[in-house]
């Protein structure tokens, strides 16, 4: 018999997606300050995209199976989904620690492909359990809230580096080393992605398989079919999964341009400095971190509103996620024009909406649409359109598009990621299936 799905309050949904606090500090501090940490290494701005390769590289292969994985695991003690939270939060505690510390690029290539390979490990499980625990008519509201808590760790974890130097901590070092401002944020990023998890684990709770006897049949069929199911399951996605493949692919792909120029666009175009090793640009760089920490900041206030109003009424999840991706669009565009620092902020505000967007809508979208047997290797399956994009752009695309279009210079990266940003808002008019697109 199949176990009924009750509604639950806000602070059960809380607690279960609380995990996302620290596995967004893990990602906010790696998109914030990997390639700061690069640049301090020694890498040219060109060369940067590639160390961030071997991430989605890893996420590709990570994502589908640890999604299927979970699917065919079930203990009545350690539940389903949470020995991946585990799994995934020892060895991501460990790289995120460790990350500043590298003493040569190829050392700091590895802590980022480990780190992002293990908050992989954890992240699609959490994705997973919001379909698993949720009925249908909570299903965004849950991913609003999870969207509320990675706002929330975006922000603090943005600007960790910038309190450190607040509070005295060194933000200089010789050539070619990690200043302990951001050794510090790291160390206190790693601790609260441990503890954050362990929340999750010991004060939620699973809902066995649908059909426990079916389950008891399948779960052990062996990797090799696995990989057999994960094709063939690949082969055979929903048409709303595809059409969303398009919007996420644009979508990530501008993100990962942001994560992998921000720093060295805005310290160049904005503050005029270049000298890696110099106060003026670690000041600077701690000043970027401030400026994504408001996105973050913008992403909770804006899924605070929307965890409030998709508790009460119904959404057009379609238009909400076009108008969004739109304003992060044009929010990127305005970096390009702004000569004032503290500008930055309203244009971060605008790229907020789109981030809190895209944690939620596509997600919402998709649950409404696939078997709720195989929630979690479809969930899986649907990052890869997160990966792919970032791999695309890593190999070369952001290089490629940004001095084709618009020149040499490398603010005109921005200028890119909103064009990409409008795209992807454009794209939602292909999806017209209702039950995805509505509550």
């Amino acid at each position: 018999m199949s176990p009924i799905k009750k509604e639950l309050n806000f602070w059960q949904i809380w607690n279960m997606s609380f995990g996302f606090l620290g596995i967004q500090f893990g990602f906010a501090l790696q998109g914030g300050f990997m390639s700061r940490i690069f640049q301090t290494l020694g890498a040219d701005k060109d060369a940067i995209p590639f160390l961030w390769i071997a991430a989605p590289l890893t996420g590709l292969l990570v994502q589908p199976i640890v999604g299927y994985l979970s699917d065919h695991t079930w203990s009545p003690k350690f539940g389903r989904r949470k020995p991946y939270f585990f799994i995934g939060a020892v060895f991501s505690t460990c790289a995120l620690f460790l990350a500043p510390y590298s003493s040569t690029l190829w050392m700091a290539a590895g802590a980022l492909w480990i780190l992002d390979a293990s908050i992989n490990i954890s992240m699609e499980p959490f994705r997973a359990l919001v379909a698993d625990k949720l009925p249908h008519s909570q299903r965004s509201y849950g991913f609003v809230v999870q969207t509320l808590i990675i706002g929330i760790g975006t922000w603090i974890a943005s600007n960790l580096p910038w309190l450190m130097t607040q509070i005295g901590v060194p933000n200089t070092a010789p050539s070619g080393v990690v200043p302990d401002s951001v050794k510090y944020a790291f160390a206190i990023g790693a601790f609260v992605l441990f503890s954050s998890i362990l929340v999750t684990i010991l004060t939620t709770d699973e809902l066995p398989p649908e059909d426990e006897e079916e389950f008891n049949s399948n779960k052990n069929r062996g990797l090799i079919q696995g990989f057999k199911d994960i094709f063939q399951n690949i082969s055979s996605m929903p048409p709303v999964m595809k059409k969303l493949g398009l919007v996420q692919f644009f979508s990530w792909f501008a993100f990962f341009t942001m994560w992998s120029f921000a720093t060295p666009a805005i310290t160049e175009h904005v503050f005029g400095v270049t000298d890696t090793s110099s106060a003026a640009y670690n000041d600077a760089a701690d000043s970027v971190g401030n400026y994504l920490g408001t996105y973050g900041l913008v992403s909770m206030i804006y899924a605070l509103i929307l965890s409030f109003f998709t508790s009460k009424y119904k959404i057009n999840r379609k238009i909400l996620h076009l108008l969004s991706l739109i304003s992060g669009g044009l929010g990127f565009i305005s970096i390009y024009f702004i000569q004032a620092p503290w500008m930055l902020h309203l244009s971060f505000m605008l790229v907020g909406i789109a981030w809190a967007s895209i944690l939620s809508m596509p997600y919402a979208m998709l649950s409404s649409s696939v078997d709720p047997k195989k929630m979690g290797v479809f969930m899986g399956i649907f990052n890869m359109f997160i990966v792919i994009p970032q791999i695309v752009a890593a190999l070369g695309g952001v290089n490629f598009l940004y001095k084709l279009i618009f020149g040499e210079a490398v603010i005109n990266t921005m200028l890119l990621a909103g064009l990409l940003l409008i795209l992807a808002g454009l794209s939602n008019l292909l999806i017209q299936d209702r039950q995805a697109t509505h509550d």
